[in-house]
């Protein structure tokens, strides 16, 4: 295990390292794929300077090394390469120093003043107190709100370490009722941290997570989150090229939903028309389309829908969904474009909780793909103009499989070729998938699904 010797911990990364049941080795190939992730190519670090770093026996890193580090361990490198409290080489730090330390705008060092409190009160807790829970749901509760409002590489640290933090307390000894909430939370966690894995490209790790959000979901006995989390695989298994998947994953969600009540009883027939009308299965889409709406009126809100953001499934997603389930159905084109409309439209108020850039650049996409299918270039290139102004980090899976899914339509349609300046845009924008964002298909055999 990484940071393994006798004695307490030489610096505050030594403590971190023997908090993680991981090798020296384990920990260099993961700091390699978040370098990857944030786009610096070709940095890596040895086992031996990681352990060297931890023993205090070196200091000086790059400024790229340094930035994957603050992701990895969710602290600043100054923090983490400090003598640990009550090793030898710890020292009162002069104040000048510390304040050297925090340098940045003014909202960058109350940020970082927040994730060390945070982090202290998590780490020295000597129970779960009631304080410490109310700390960690708000945790949880913000990042299930700013998700969608966030590129990934400014919360996957923050993502991961909370769920470490909740794995850690869950391994120890806890009351029934303080086990049950913890496990929900956990369970909320493994759920975004599945959809980061989706929102990357990577549709295995995607699974893995929701898999152990099932878990702690059927450990809190909340049908609400095994609805939801079937409700995600559904959508996973949809953006991998795998509709019949999707379609058994929404399927045994239904049940969970209708006990619960909650969003997620729209959420799961709408996901299963999309997948079917992948399919081209024109009947059963409208059908589920149709009760979806129904259902919409009938939702009694849970604690999921009051976490919000990525949590519950509003209407302007709804439409977003709705809109990219017809975009498969050319039968439906008039329908098509009025969801389309509506979705643009409902993702306009950047300002709105449940707004998010990805569901609003798809619902773009679908737009570009019903005018293309009723001959409007003009209307196409207006459609699709504020997905090209994207950030690269905001340029998820989804949003690439989009883009590409209106560059074969251009392509394939009978105005192929007549805006150079549209299909340059496309080229562009395409060519940019890395190989993080390239999902792995899923073999057709039902593997990973279960109950």
């Amino acid at each position: 295990m990484a940071g393994g010797r006798a004695g307490p911990p030489r610096t505050v990364l030594e403590a971190q390292l023997r908090h993680q049941d991981r090798t020296y080795e384990e920990v260099a190939q993961e700091f390699q794929r978040i370098a990857h992730q944030l786009g610096e190519r070709g940095l890596s670090i040895s086992a031996r300077h990681l352990r060297r770093l931890a023993s205090g026996e070196r200091s000086g890193t790059t400024p790229a090394t340094r930035r994957v580090l603050q992701v990895l361990f969710n602290r600043g490198v100054d923090e983490l390469l400090q003598p640990f409290p009550g090793s030898q080489a710890h020292s009162i730090t002069p104040p000048g120093q510390v304040a050297a330390s925090y340098a940045g705008t003014s909202e960058e060092i109350i940020a970082a003043a927040a994730q060390r409190a945070r982090g202290f009160a998590l780490l020295t807790h000597a129970s779960t107190t009631t304080e410490l829970m109310d700390q960690i749901y708000d945790d949880v509760r913000e990042l299930a709100l700013i998700y969608s409002h966030r590129p990934l590489p400014e919360l996957l640290g923050r993502l991961a370490a909370t769920q470490d933090v909740l794995f850690a307390l869950l391994e120890a000894r806890q009351s029934p009722a303080c086990a049950r909430r913890l496990y929900f939370l956990a369970s909320v966690m493994s759920t975004l941290l599945a959809r980061a894995s989706h929102d990357l490209g990577d549709v295995f790790a995607a699974l893995a997570q929701a898999h152990t959000g099932f878990i702690c979901a059927d450990r809190a006995d909340h049908d609400g989150l095994r609805a939801m989390i079937r409700a995600f695989q559904a959508t996973y298994t949809y953006w991998a090229n795998q509709p019949h998947e999707s379609i058994r994953y929404a399927q045994s969600g239904m049940r969970f939903a209708a006990a619960a009540g909650s969003s997620t009883a729209v959420w799961l027939p709408i996901g299963e028309a999309r997948a079917w009308a992948r399919l081209g299965h024109d009947v059963r889409a409208c059908e589920l389309i149709e009760q979806a709406e129904r259902m919409r009126d009938q939702v009694r809100p849970d604690d999921l829908d009051e976490l919000g953001g990525v949590c519950t499934f509003g209407r302007s997603r709804q439409l977003y969904v709705t809109a990219d389930a017809l975009s498969w159905l050319p039968n439906r084109a008039k329908l098509c474009r009025q969801y389309c409309e509506r979705a643009v439209a409902a993702y306009q108020d950047t300002s709105v909780q449940d707004w998010s850039f990805m569901f609003q650049a798809c619902s773009h996409t679908d737009l570009a793909m019903a005018r293309i299918g009723e001959g409007e270039l003009d209307g196409t290139a207006e459609a699709m103009a504020p997905v090209f102004e994207l950030d690269p980090a905001q340029r998820t899976n989804s949003i690439m499989r989009s883009v590409q899914r209106v560059q074969s339509a251009l392509s394939n349609s009978p105005h192929a070729g007549s805006s150079p300046e549209l299909d340059a845009k496309m080229r562009a924008f395409a060519g940019a998938l890395t190989v993080r964002q390239k999902v792995r298909a899923l073999p057709e055999t039902g593997a990973g699904w279960s109950r």
